[in-house]
């Protein structure tokens, strides 16, 4: 067999190891972004300003692209189930977003690897911004939110989620 035979054999081989580490570290990226979880709303631990706080809410956080799929799901303060959705890139460009009375379109950024920061419109107008910090242990996100909601009233929230 010739020399040449055998390096084309290598160059395949390399190919071959090449794409399998490149399958295998997709995978690993996407869970290298700590916002990822299922993170369930501790009331207790939150401040809603002028409140009243939601009874309960769940948001669900994949990795989606260079970004995030977000679903978020709860009761409301006076019972009404509740639910709002998006995904959206780490671009700062807006997305539509869908279910929630207060903004139609999130953008964000990504400030480092355990903050995010929103800005949310609403018919085209900057409405609220908010940041989202996971605690060192991962265990924790805290979401500060400021800005109006859809009455028109200020908001001042800090709303904080345990992973589950």
């Amino acid at each position: 067999m010739s020399s040449r035979g055998a390096s084309v054999r290598d160059v395949g081989a390399v190919a071959v190891v090449v794409g399998l580490i490149a399958l295998w570290s997709v995978p690993a990226l996407a869970q290298t972004d700590t916002h990822v979880g299922t993170w369930v709303l501790n009331v207790a631990n939150s401040k809603y300003n002028p409140g009243p706080p939601p009874k309960e809410q769940t948001t669900v956080i994949e990795a989606a692209g260079n970004g995030i799929k977000v679903a978020t799901k709860g009761t409301d303060a006076a019972g009404k189930p509740t639910s709002t959705s998006y995904t959206a890139n780490y671009d700062g460009k807006d997305n539509a977003v869908t279910g929630n009375p207060d903004w139609d379109m999130t953008s964000l950024k990504r400030v480092n690897a355990s903050t995010v920061e929103f800005t949310r419109k609403k018919a085209g107008k900057v409405v609220q911004t908010a940041t989202s910090v996971i605690s060192s242990d991962g265990k924790t996100r805290t979401v500060t939110s400021t800005g109006v909601d859809a009455q028109g009233r200020k908001i001042s929230n800090v709303s904080v989620y345990e992973k589950k």
